[in-house]
């Protein structure tokens, strides 16, 4: 960053400079020992973390989530990009119900930063692309535990990723930056919203068969009881799920962060193991280093899942 006075900078992002302004309005304040993160810390963490959170992000409409007078403040959920955005910031009209929305895409540094600069926390991308917007890239299981457990969480895991493997669908591990994980199979687009769904739906269903004392597939939290919830209502068209390396609105600025499978033997892990301090550190480690680009057809994971629930 370079100074600007007045409590702004002028931050280089790639080709672009960006004004960010009140770069010390604190963001998350230091709750209960928790570290004060300032704007411009995000901003600064953004910027760092680009290289590796641009190609999630690349080609997708996005919602996101300000929290303008930090955390503890009032949040907005944004899905049209307002007029005031500048005119080289990606946009993409995509179908409603009742006509479009034209949503923000990020797709370069610039952006990035100039949506921290707006104080938007956490980016929750759609599961397809603009240029194939009815076909999702990307399923995903998210692991919701009924407490802040993690052990739940780590074990739902681990039960989901031998399925997965039996079914011979490569996937991936992100922590949420909240309270679970989650599951992400790379696809090749091939089959539409409702028939993704509906698979995330049959091999969630395959685990709670096998597991109804610890897994459900409940939408409403008092049918849950104290088991974990195996959420895949993300895998409908419109619908969003926090991209990866995105920071959450939680004391700590936690980070919702991929890793290996591996890790989840980790005894310190858990769903806000990094922040803004430490998630760069991760990411140049690489942990979906040859998932994502092993993308797969559902008819033979769906012929395997048949046979195997008869």
């Amino acid at each position: 960053m370079t100074g600007g006075g007045d409590d702004t900078r002028q931050v280089r992002a790639g080709r672009r400079t960006v004004e960010v302004k009140r770069v010390d309005k604190v963001l998350f304040p230091g709750d209960g020992g928790a570290k004060e993160y300032t704007k411009g810390d995000l901003v600064d963490y953004y910027r760092s973390v680009a290289e590796f959170m641009l190609p999630h992000l690349r080609g997708r409409p996005l919602m996101l989530e300000g929290h303008p007078d930090g955390v503890h403040g009032p949040r907005f959920m944004q899905k049209n990009t307002p007029e005031h955005y500048p005119d080289w910031i990606t946009r993409a009209e995509v179908a409603k119900e009742d006509g479009t929305v034209t949503h923000t895409v990020c797709d370069d540094a610039a952006t990035l930063v100039y949506l921290a600069d707006q104080a938007c926390l956490t980016l929750h991308r759609w599961l397809s692309r603009t240029d194939r917007i009815d076909f999702p890239d990307r399923m995903v299981f998210d692991l919701d535990p009924a407490e802040d457990d993690f052990g739940q969480v780590r074990e739902a895991a681990g039960l989901l990723g031998e399925l997965l493997d039996s079914l011979k669908l490569p996937s991936a591990l992100m922590t949420t930056g909240s309270r679970g994980l989650h599951v992400v199979v790379p696809l090749k687009g091939e089959q539409d919203f409702d028939q993704v769904r509906r698979f995330a739906r049959d091999v969630a269903d395959t685990l709670v068969d096998a597991h109804p004392d610890r897994l459900t597939t409940a939408a409403r939290k008092k049918d849950r009881g104290d088991r974990l919830y195996l959420d895949v209502q993300r895998n409908a068209y419109a619908q969003t799920a926090v991209a990866p390396f995105t920071v959450r609105p939680r004391p700590g600025a936690p980070v919702a962060t991929p890793l290996t499978w591996a890790d989840l033997d980790d005894p310190d892990l858990d769903a806000r193991r990094w922040t803004i301090a430490d998630a760069v550190d991760q990411a140049r480690t690489n942990p979906w280093a040859g998932v994502m680009s092993r993308p797969r057809a559902l008819g033979p994971a769906r012929r395997r899942l048949d046979a195997l629930r008869g």
